[in-house]
């Protein structure tokens, strides 16, 4: 951490802290959903009123904190991270830079969040607190879409990469899950991870690794493709729950997503015959932080504490009412004239799962869509499940087969307005065939098109599960007794 000027402001500074405390960061540009900007989460300070060089190299100085209690004013303290935040911001470019000036904001939104109960200050800062939450996770945000140097080629496809970053990153840092969950996007946001592991461990199966690496539009051919070709073999789990439903399976119609792929330069670089790897451990750089510290002294004007630090490998759930930039990841084959739920990428959690909140209204959500019945959807087009796909799905069959991994294909449920008669129709073609199949080549096949399933509420759109729906179905498969889970030893 860099050594900090004295807790003395000078005239010079003191002349920023109105721009910062009042102002906050201001936004030169404001979008339809009100996205924080790079210049809102860095404050705009003139060239008049910079801060001067001797200060900014004092700031960059290594600093050595004793160990006996100094009384010190929290407020004055979150300013400084504040104010060095908009600075760094104004440069930030790279992951590394983007990570300084989180690091920042956390020290700022600490000692803000320190200003005493009693104080004349604290509504005030409970604001700031709230500014600085949201500029902290606007640079985290950054700082997550800005590629690592020596990452993989890209495959074309941006949930494709970082679901892949997330997850050869989650491989090092807890190591290779028990199921790893794969298929669309329905199976992205069809399936809770964190809600598996606590119902799994409830029934006796304790801390098994659960991990969920759905990508929108993938159907059998890319399915294959990631596990055959981009997984690690070595870190190849014992058991692959492949979500999803008979649009993935539907060899009439083209495969956009997968074609995307092969004509990637990731694709590319793993026809040379290499795969993604695990990074290469770097040394933990030495840094010093300050934040509020355990400081009772008698008589003293503050009284600060520091709580434990609370670790666990459970994700909170992100909130998917904040505003925050969308991107539209709908997959449409037919080149539908309408866009059905953007997902923000920013959402998904440590285990590659997208939470959901919106619930579906089909009374609201058809007047801003037109309805598209399926004689007209590009997913259900020239509908075979013969051919490509159903050759992908019987390659992915006998790789676990002879790989003792155990295979669980789940139909996940979709919402009764949404199968009219084509769909119902190869919804049932599809249930008769995996039924058949799976008694033939010896994977489990579950069908969860039960009514109870079906219900609006558990839905963000009419085929697609919200983080509610996710959690029924997870605890519908833990309950499911033909599943023969994984057991760590």
């Amino acid at each position: 951490m860099s050594r900090f000027y004295s807790l003395r402001f000078t005239a010079q500074i003191l002349a920023l802290l109105p721009i910062v405390l009042l102002t906050g960061c201001s936004q030169s540009q404001q979008s339809a959903h009100n996205q924080v900007s790079e210049k809102a989460i860095a404050a705009q300070v003139s060239e008049s009123e910079s801060v001067p060089n001797a200060i900014a190299q004092s700031a960059n100085q290594i600093i050595s904190k004793s160990n006996h209690c100094v009384e010190t004013n929290p407020f004055d303290e979150s300013v400084r991270f504040a104010l060095r935040a908009s600075n760094l911001a104004q440069n930030a470019r790279t992951k590394e830079d983007w990570d300084e000036v989180a690091r920042q904001w956390v020290q700022a939104v600490a000692w803000m969040q320190a200003v005493p109960p009693r104080s004349p200050r604290r509504s005030f800062a409970e604001r700031k607190v709230v500014e600085y939450m949201r500029n902290l996770t606007y640079s985290q945000q950054q700082a997550a879409r800005s590629r690592s140097v020596s990452a993989f080629p890209s495959f074309d496809s941006e949930l494709f990469d970082r679901q892949l970053e997330l997850y050869l990153s989650y491989l090092s840092t807890v190591g290779t899950p028990d199921i790893l969950i794969v298929g669309s996007s329905r199976a992205l946001q069809g399936v809770d991870p964190s809600q598996m592991q606590r119902s799994l461990a409830a029934r006796g199966y304790g801390n098994l690794r659960i991990f969920n690496f759905g990508i929108n539009g993938a159907t059998a051919q890319l399915v294959n493709y990631l596990i055959r070709e981009i997984l690690p073999p070595e870190h190849l789990p014992p058991m692959i729950l492949w979500a999803d439903g008979v649009r993935a399976f539907n060899s009439g119609r083209f495969d956009r997503t997968f074609a995307a792929v092969l004509a990637s330069a990731g694709h590319q670089r793993i026809g040379s015959g290499i795969r993604p790897q695990l990074a290469q451990a770097q040394p933990y750089p030495t840094t010093c932080h300050e934040f509020p510290a355990l400081c009772v002294a008698r008589g003293s004007k503050f009284n600060f504490y520091q709580a434990k630090p609370d670790i666990t490998l459970e994700p909170i759930m992100a909130d998917s009412s904040a505003d925050w930039e969308l991107t539209d990841l709908v997959y449409r084959p037919g080149q539908q004239p309408f866009n059905l739920t953007p997902i923000s990428l920013d959402n998904i959690d440590a285990q590659g799962f997208l939470p959901l909140s919106d619930r579906y209204n089909p009374q609201t959500y058809y007047q801003r869509r037109p309805y598209v019945s399926g004689r007209y959807d590009g997913d259900y087009q020239s509908f075979n499940l013969q051919g490509v796909q159903a050759r992908a799905f019987d390659s992915v069959v006998a790789f676990t087969r002879g790989r003792n991994i155990s295979l669980v294909l789940v139909n996940l449920p979709l919402t009764e307005g949404y199968l009219d008669s084509v769909r119902w129709s190869a919804e049932r073609q599809f249930q008769d065939r995996m039924t058949y199949l799976s008694r033939q080549q010896g994977f489990l096949f579950i069908d969860l098109s039960q009514r109870a399933l079906t219900q609006y509420h558990y839905f963000v759109d009419p085929s697609h599960l919200n983080r509610y729906g996710a959690r029924a179905v997870s605890q519908k498969l833990v309950a499911e007794p033909s599943i023969p889970w994984p057991r760590r030893n």
